[in-house]
């Protein structure tokens, strides 16, 4: 992450200046999270983290991305993606009963003439997304969502951070409205979480005190947990995002040039969704790794 904090907490505070009693309902949702959002290492003990801690970067990411640009969003749209950021993992902790329930209302496509229907968890994992938006449509009341047309927009906006089509006009409208008649960009706030969310791979992600990759069984994670610890510093750069990576693991650097051209597509599918419908702009056009020698001195 850079070193220019100016823009830590803009939404929040941003959002109490303009709307104080949305600001509130965001707080409450955020209390009311702290314990749904651990839930998911019930299902995936040794997985990346997805607790509080993710949506807080998550948050932080947007504010970097929006940047100078904050005074554009109105206060819907603040407390939609805020709401969002915060939610849109929800599906990865949810219970049987209700992977039972969603199930039913999720298209699947030929995706069970490829994966066992026994293992649920591997089904949550790829539809996350979708469990989450089911999650927040059920639990609203939980959240204090003031509207409807608010649940809707954070649905749209959690699902939006993965796979979602973001081009779809009818699924992402330019203007979606809410009941005091305030407009919200759906496929902007869309891009956002998921170009936030793509870019948290930095080695903070999975504190060591949490998470000892000695004590992981499972190959696939260790392999992803040793590539989040190879990644030991995000800059957000105004035209880039720069990966500084520790090469020292040659298997492992080959992952992150992987994970990094991955992170392209996301990057250009997310760019393409915004300077083409919308009137907004996400600068950053590329993605950089920096391979650290034994000598060099992350920037400050």
């Amino acid at each position: 992450m850079d070193s220019n904090d100016r823009f830590d907490f803009e939404m929040e505070r941003r959002l109490y200046y303009l709307d104080p009693e949305l600001h509130t309902r965001f707080r409450s949702a955020v209390f009311a999270l702290q314990y749904i959002l651990s839930h998911y290492k019930l299902i995936f003990p040794e997985y990346t983290d997805h607790s509080n801690l993710h949506s807080l970067t998550v948050i932080d990411f947007c504010n970097r991305l929006i940047g100078d640009r904050l005074d554009r969003l109105n206060a819907d749209e603040l407390y939609v993606l805020l709401a969002a950021c915060y939610l849109h993992d929800t599906g990865m902790g949810i219970t049987m009963k209700d992977f039972e329930l969603f199930s039913r209302e999720i298209d699947f496509g030929d995706y069970f003439e490829t994966h066992s229907r026994d293992h649920y968890s591997i089904t949550i994992r790829d539809f996350h997304h979708e469990f989450s938006g089911l999650f927040i449509r059920k639990y609203a009341d939980l959240f204090d969502i003031p509207s409807e047309a608010h649940r809707q927009a954070i649905i749209q906006v959690a699902r939006g951070h993965r796979k979602t089509d973001l081009l779809d006009e009818k699924e992402y409208p330019i203007e979606f409205f809410v009941p005091n008649g305030n407009a919200i960009c759906l496929p902007y706030l869309s891009a956002l979480i998921r170009l936030a969310d793509e870019i948290d791979v930095a080695a903070s992600r999975n504190p060591i005190l949490l998470y000892d990759i000695k004590s992981l069984t499972d190959e696939t994670q260790i392999i992803e947990n040793k590539k989040v610890r190879a990644v030991r510093r995000l800059e957000i750069r105004e035209d880039s995002f720069i990966l500084y990576v520790d090469p020292s693991d040659r298997v492992i650097l080959r992952l992150l040039y992987e994970m990094a051209a991955k992170m392209q597509k996301t990057l250009d599918t997310c760019r393409a969704a915004v300077l083409g419908r919308t009137p907004y702009v996400i600068t950053q056009q590329r993605i950089e790794l920096v391979e650290l020698s034994p000598s060099f001195t992350l920037p400050q």
